[in-house]
């Protein structure tokens, strides 16, 4: 399982390190000690990503772009099939879903709380593996 520290997890939310630590102090989001960094968990931030990506989305109506079509973020949902899957991302305020093969997301270790970005060229996106 992937962890992130907290100024790891605040790149992914799209907030200041000051922002995360106080996120965490209020217990919004569950945090460990490896010697003296603070730690999170990777299901754990992605869980909080889609809780702040939700909250921010009531009555936000500023638009959202990204830089050349990369959206960067955390895995929040894996479903595999037989042949193929379904990658599910919290980029910011942004949650993109992607039909891949499951040899792809197995071979990418795609798993709930890794980082992982997703490219999109017309009607197809590629996830990379951060």
């Amino acid at each position: 399982m992937e962890s992130y520290t907290i100024g790891q997890a605040a790149r992914l939310l799209g907030v200041s390190v000051d922002t995360a630590r106080r996120w965490a102090d209020a217990d919004r989001f569950p945090t460990r000690r490896e010697g003296t960094r603070r730690m999170v968990d990777g299901p754990d931030l992605a869980a909080f990503c889609v809780e702040v990506a939700q909250e921010g989305a009531e009555g936000d109506e500023a638009p959202y772009t990204s830089a050349r079509n990369a959206f960067p973020g955390i895995v929040t949902g894996v479903k595999l099939g037989t042949v193929d899957a379904q990658v599910e991302i919290q980029a910011g305020p942004h949650r993109v879903v992607s039909l891949l093969t499951r040899e792809a997301v197995e071979e990418l270790g795609l798993e709930v709380g890794a980082r992982a970005t997703a490219r999109v060229k017309s009607t197809s996106v590629f996830i990379d593996r951060a």
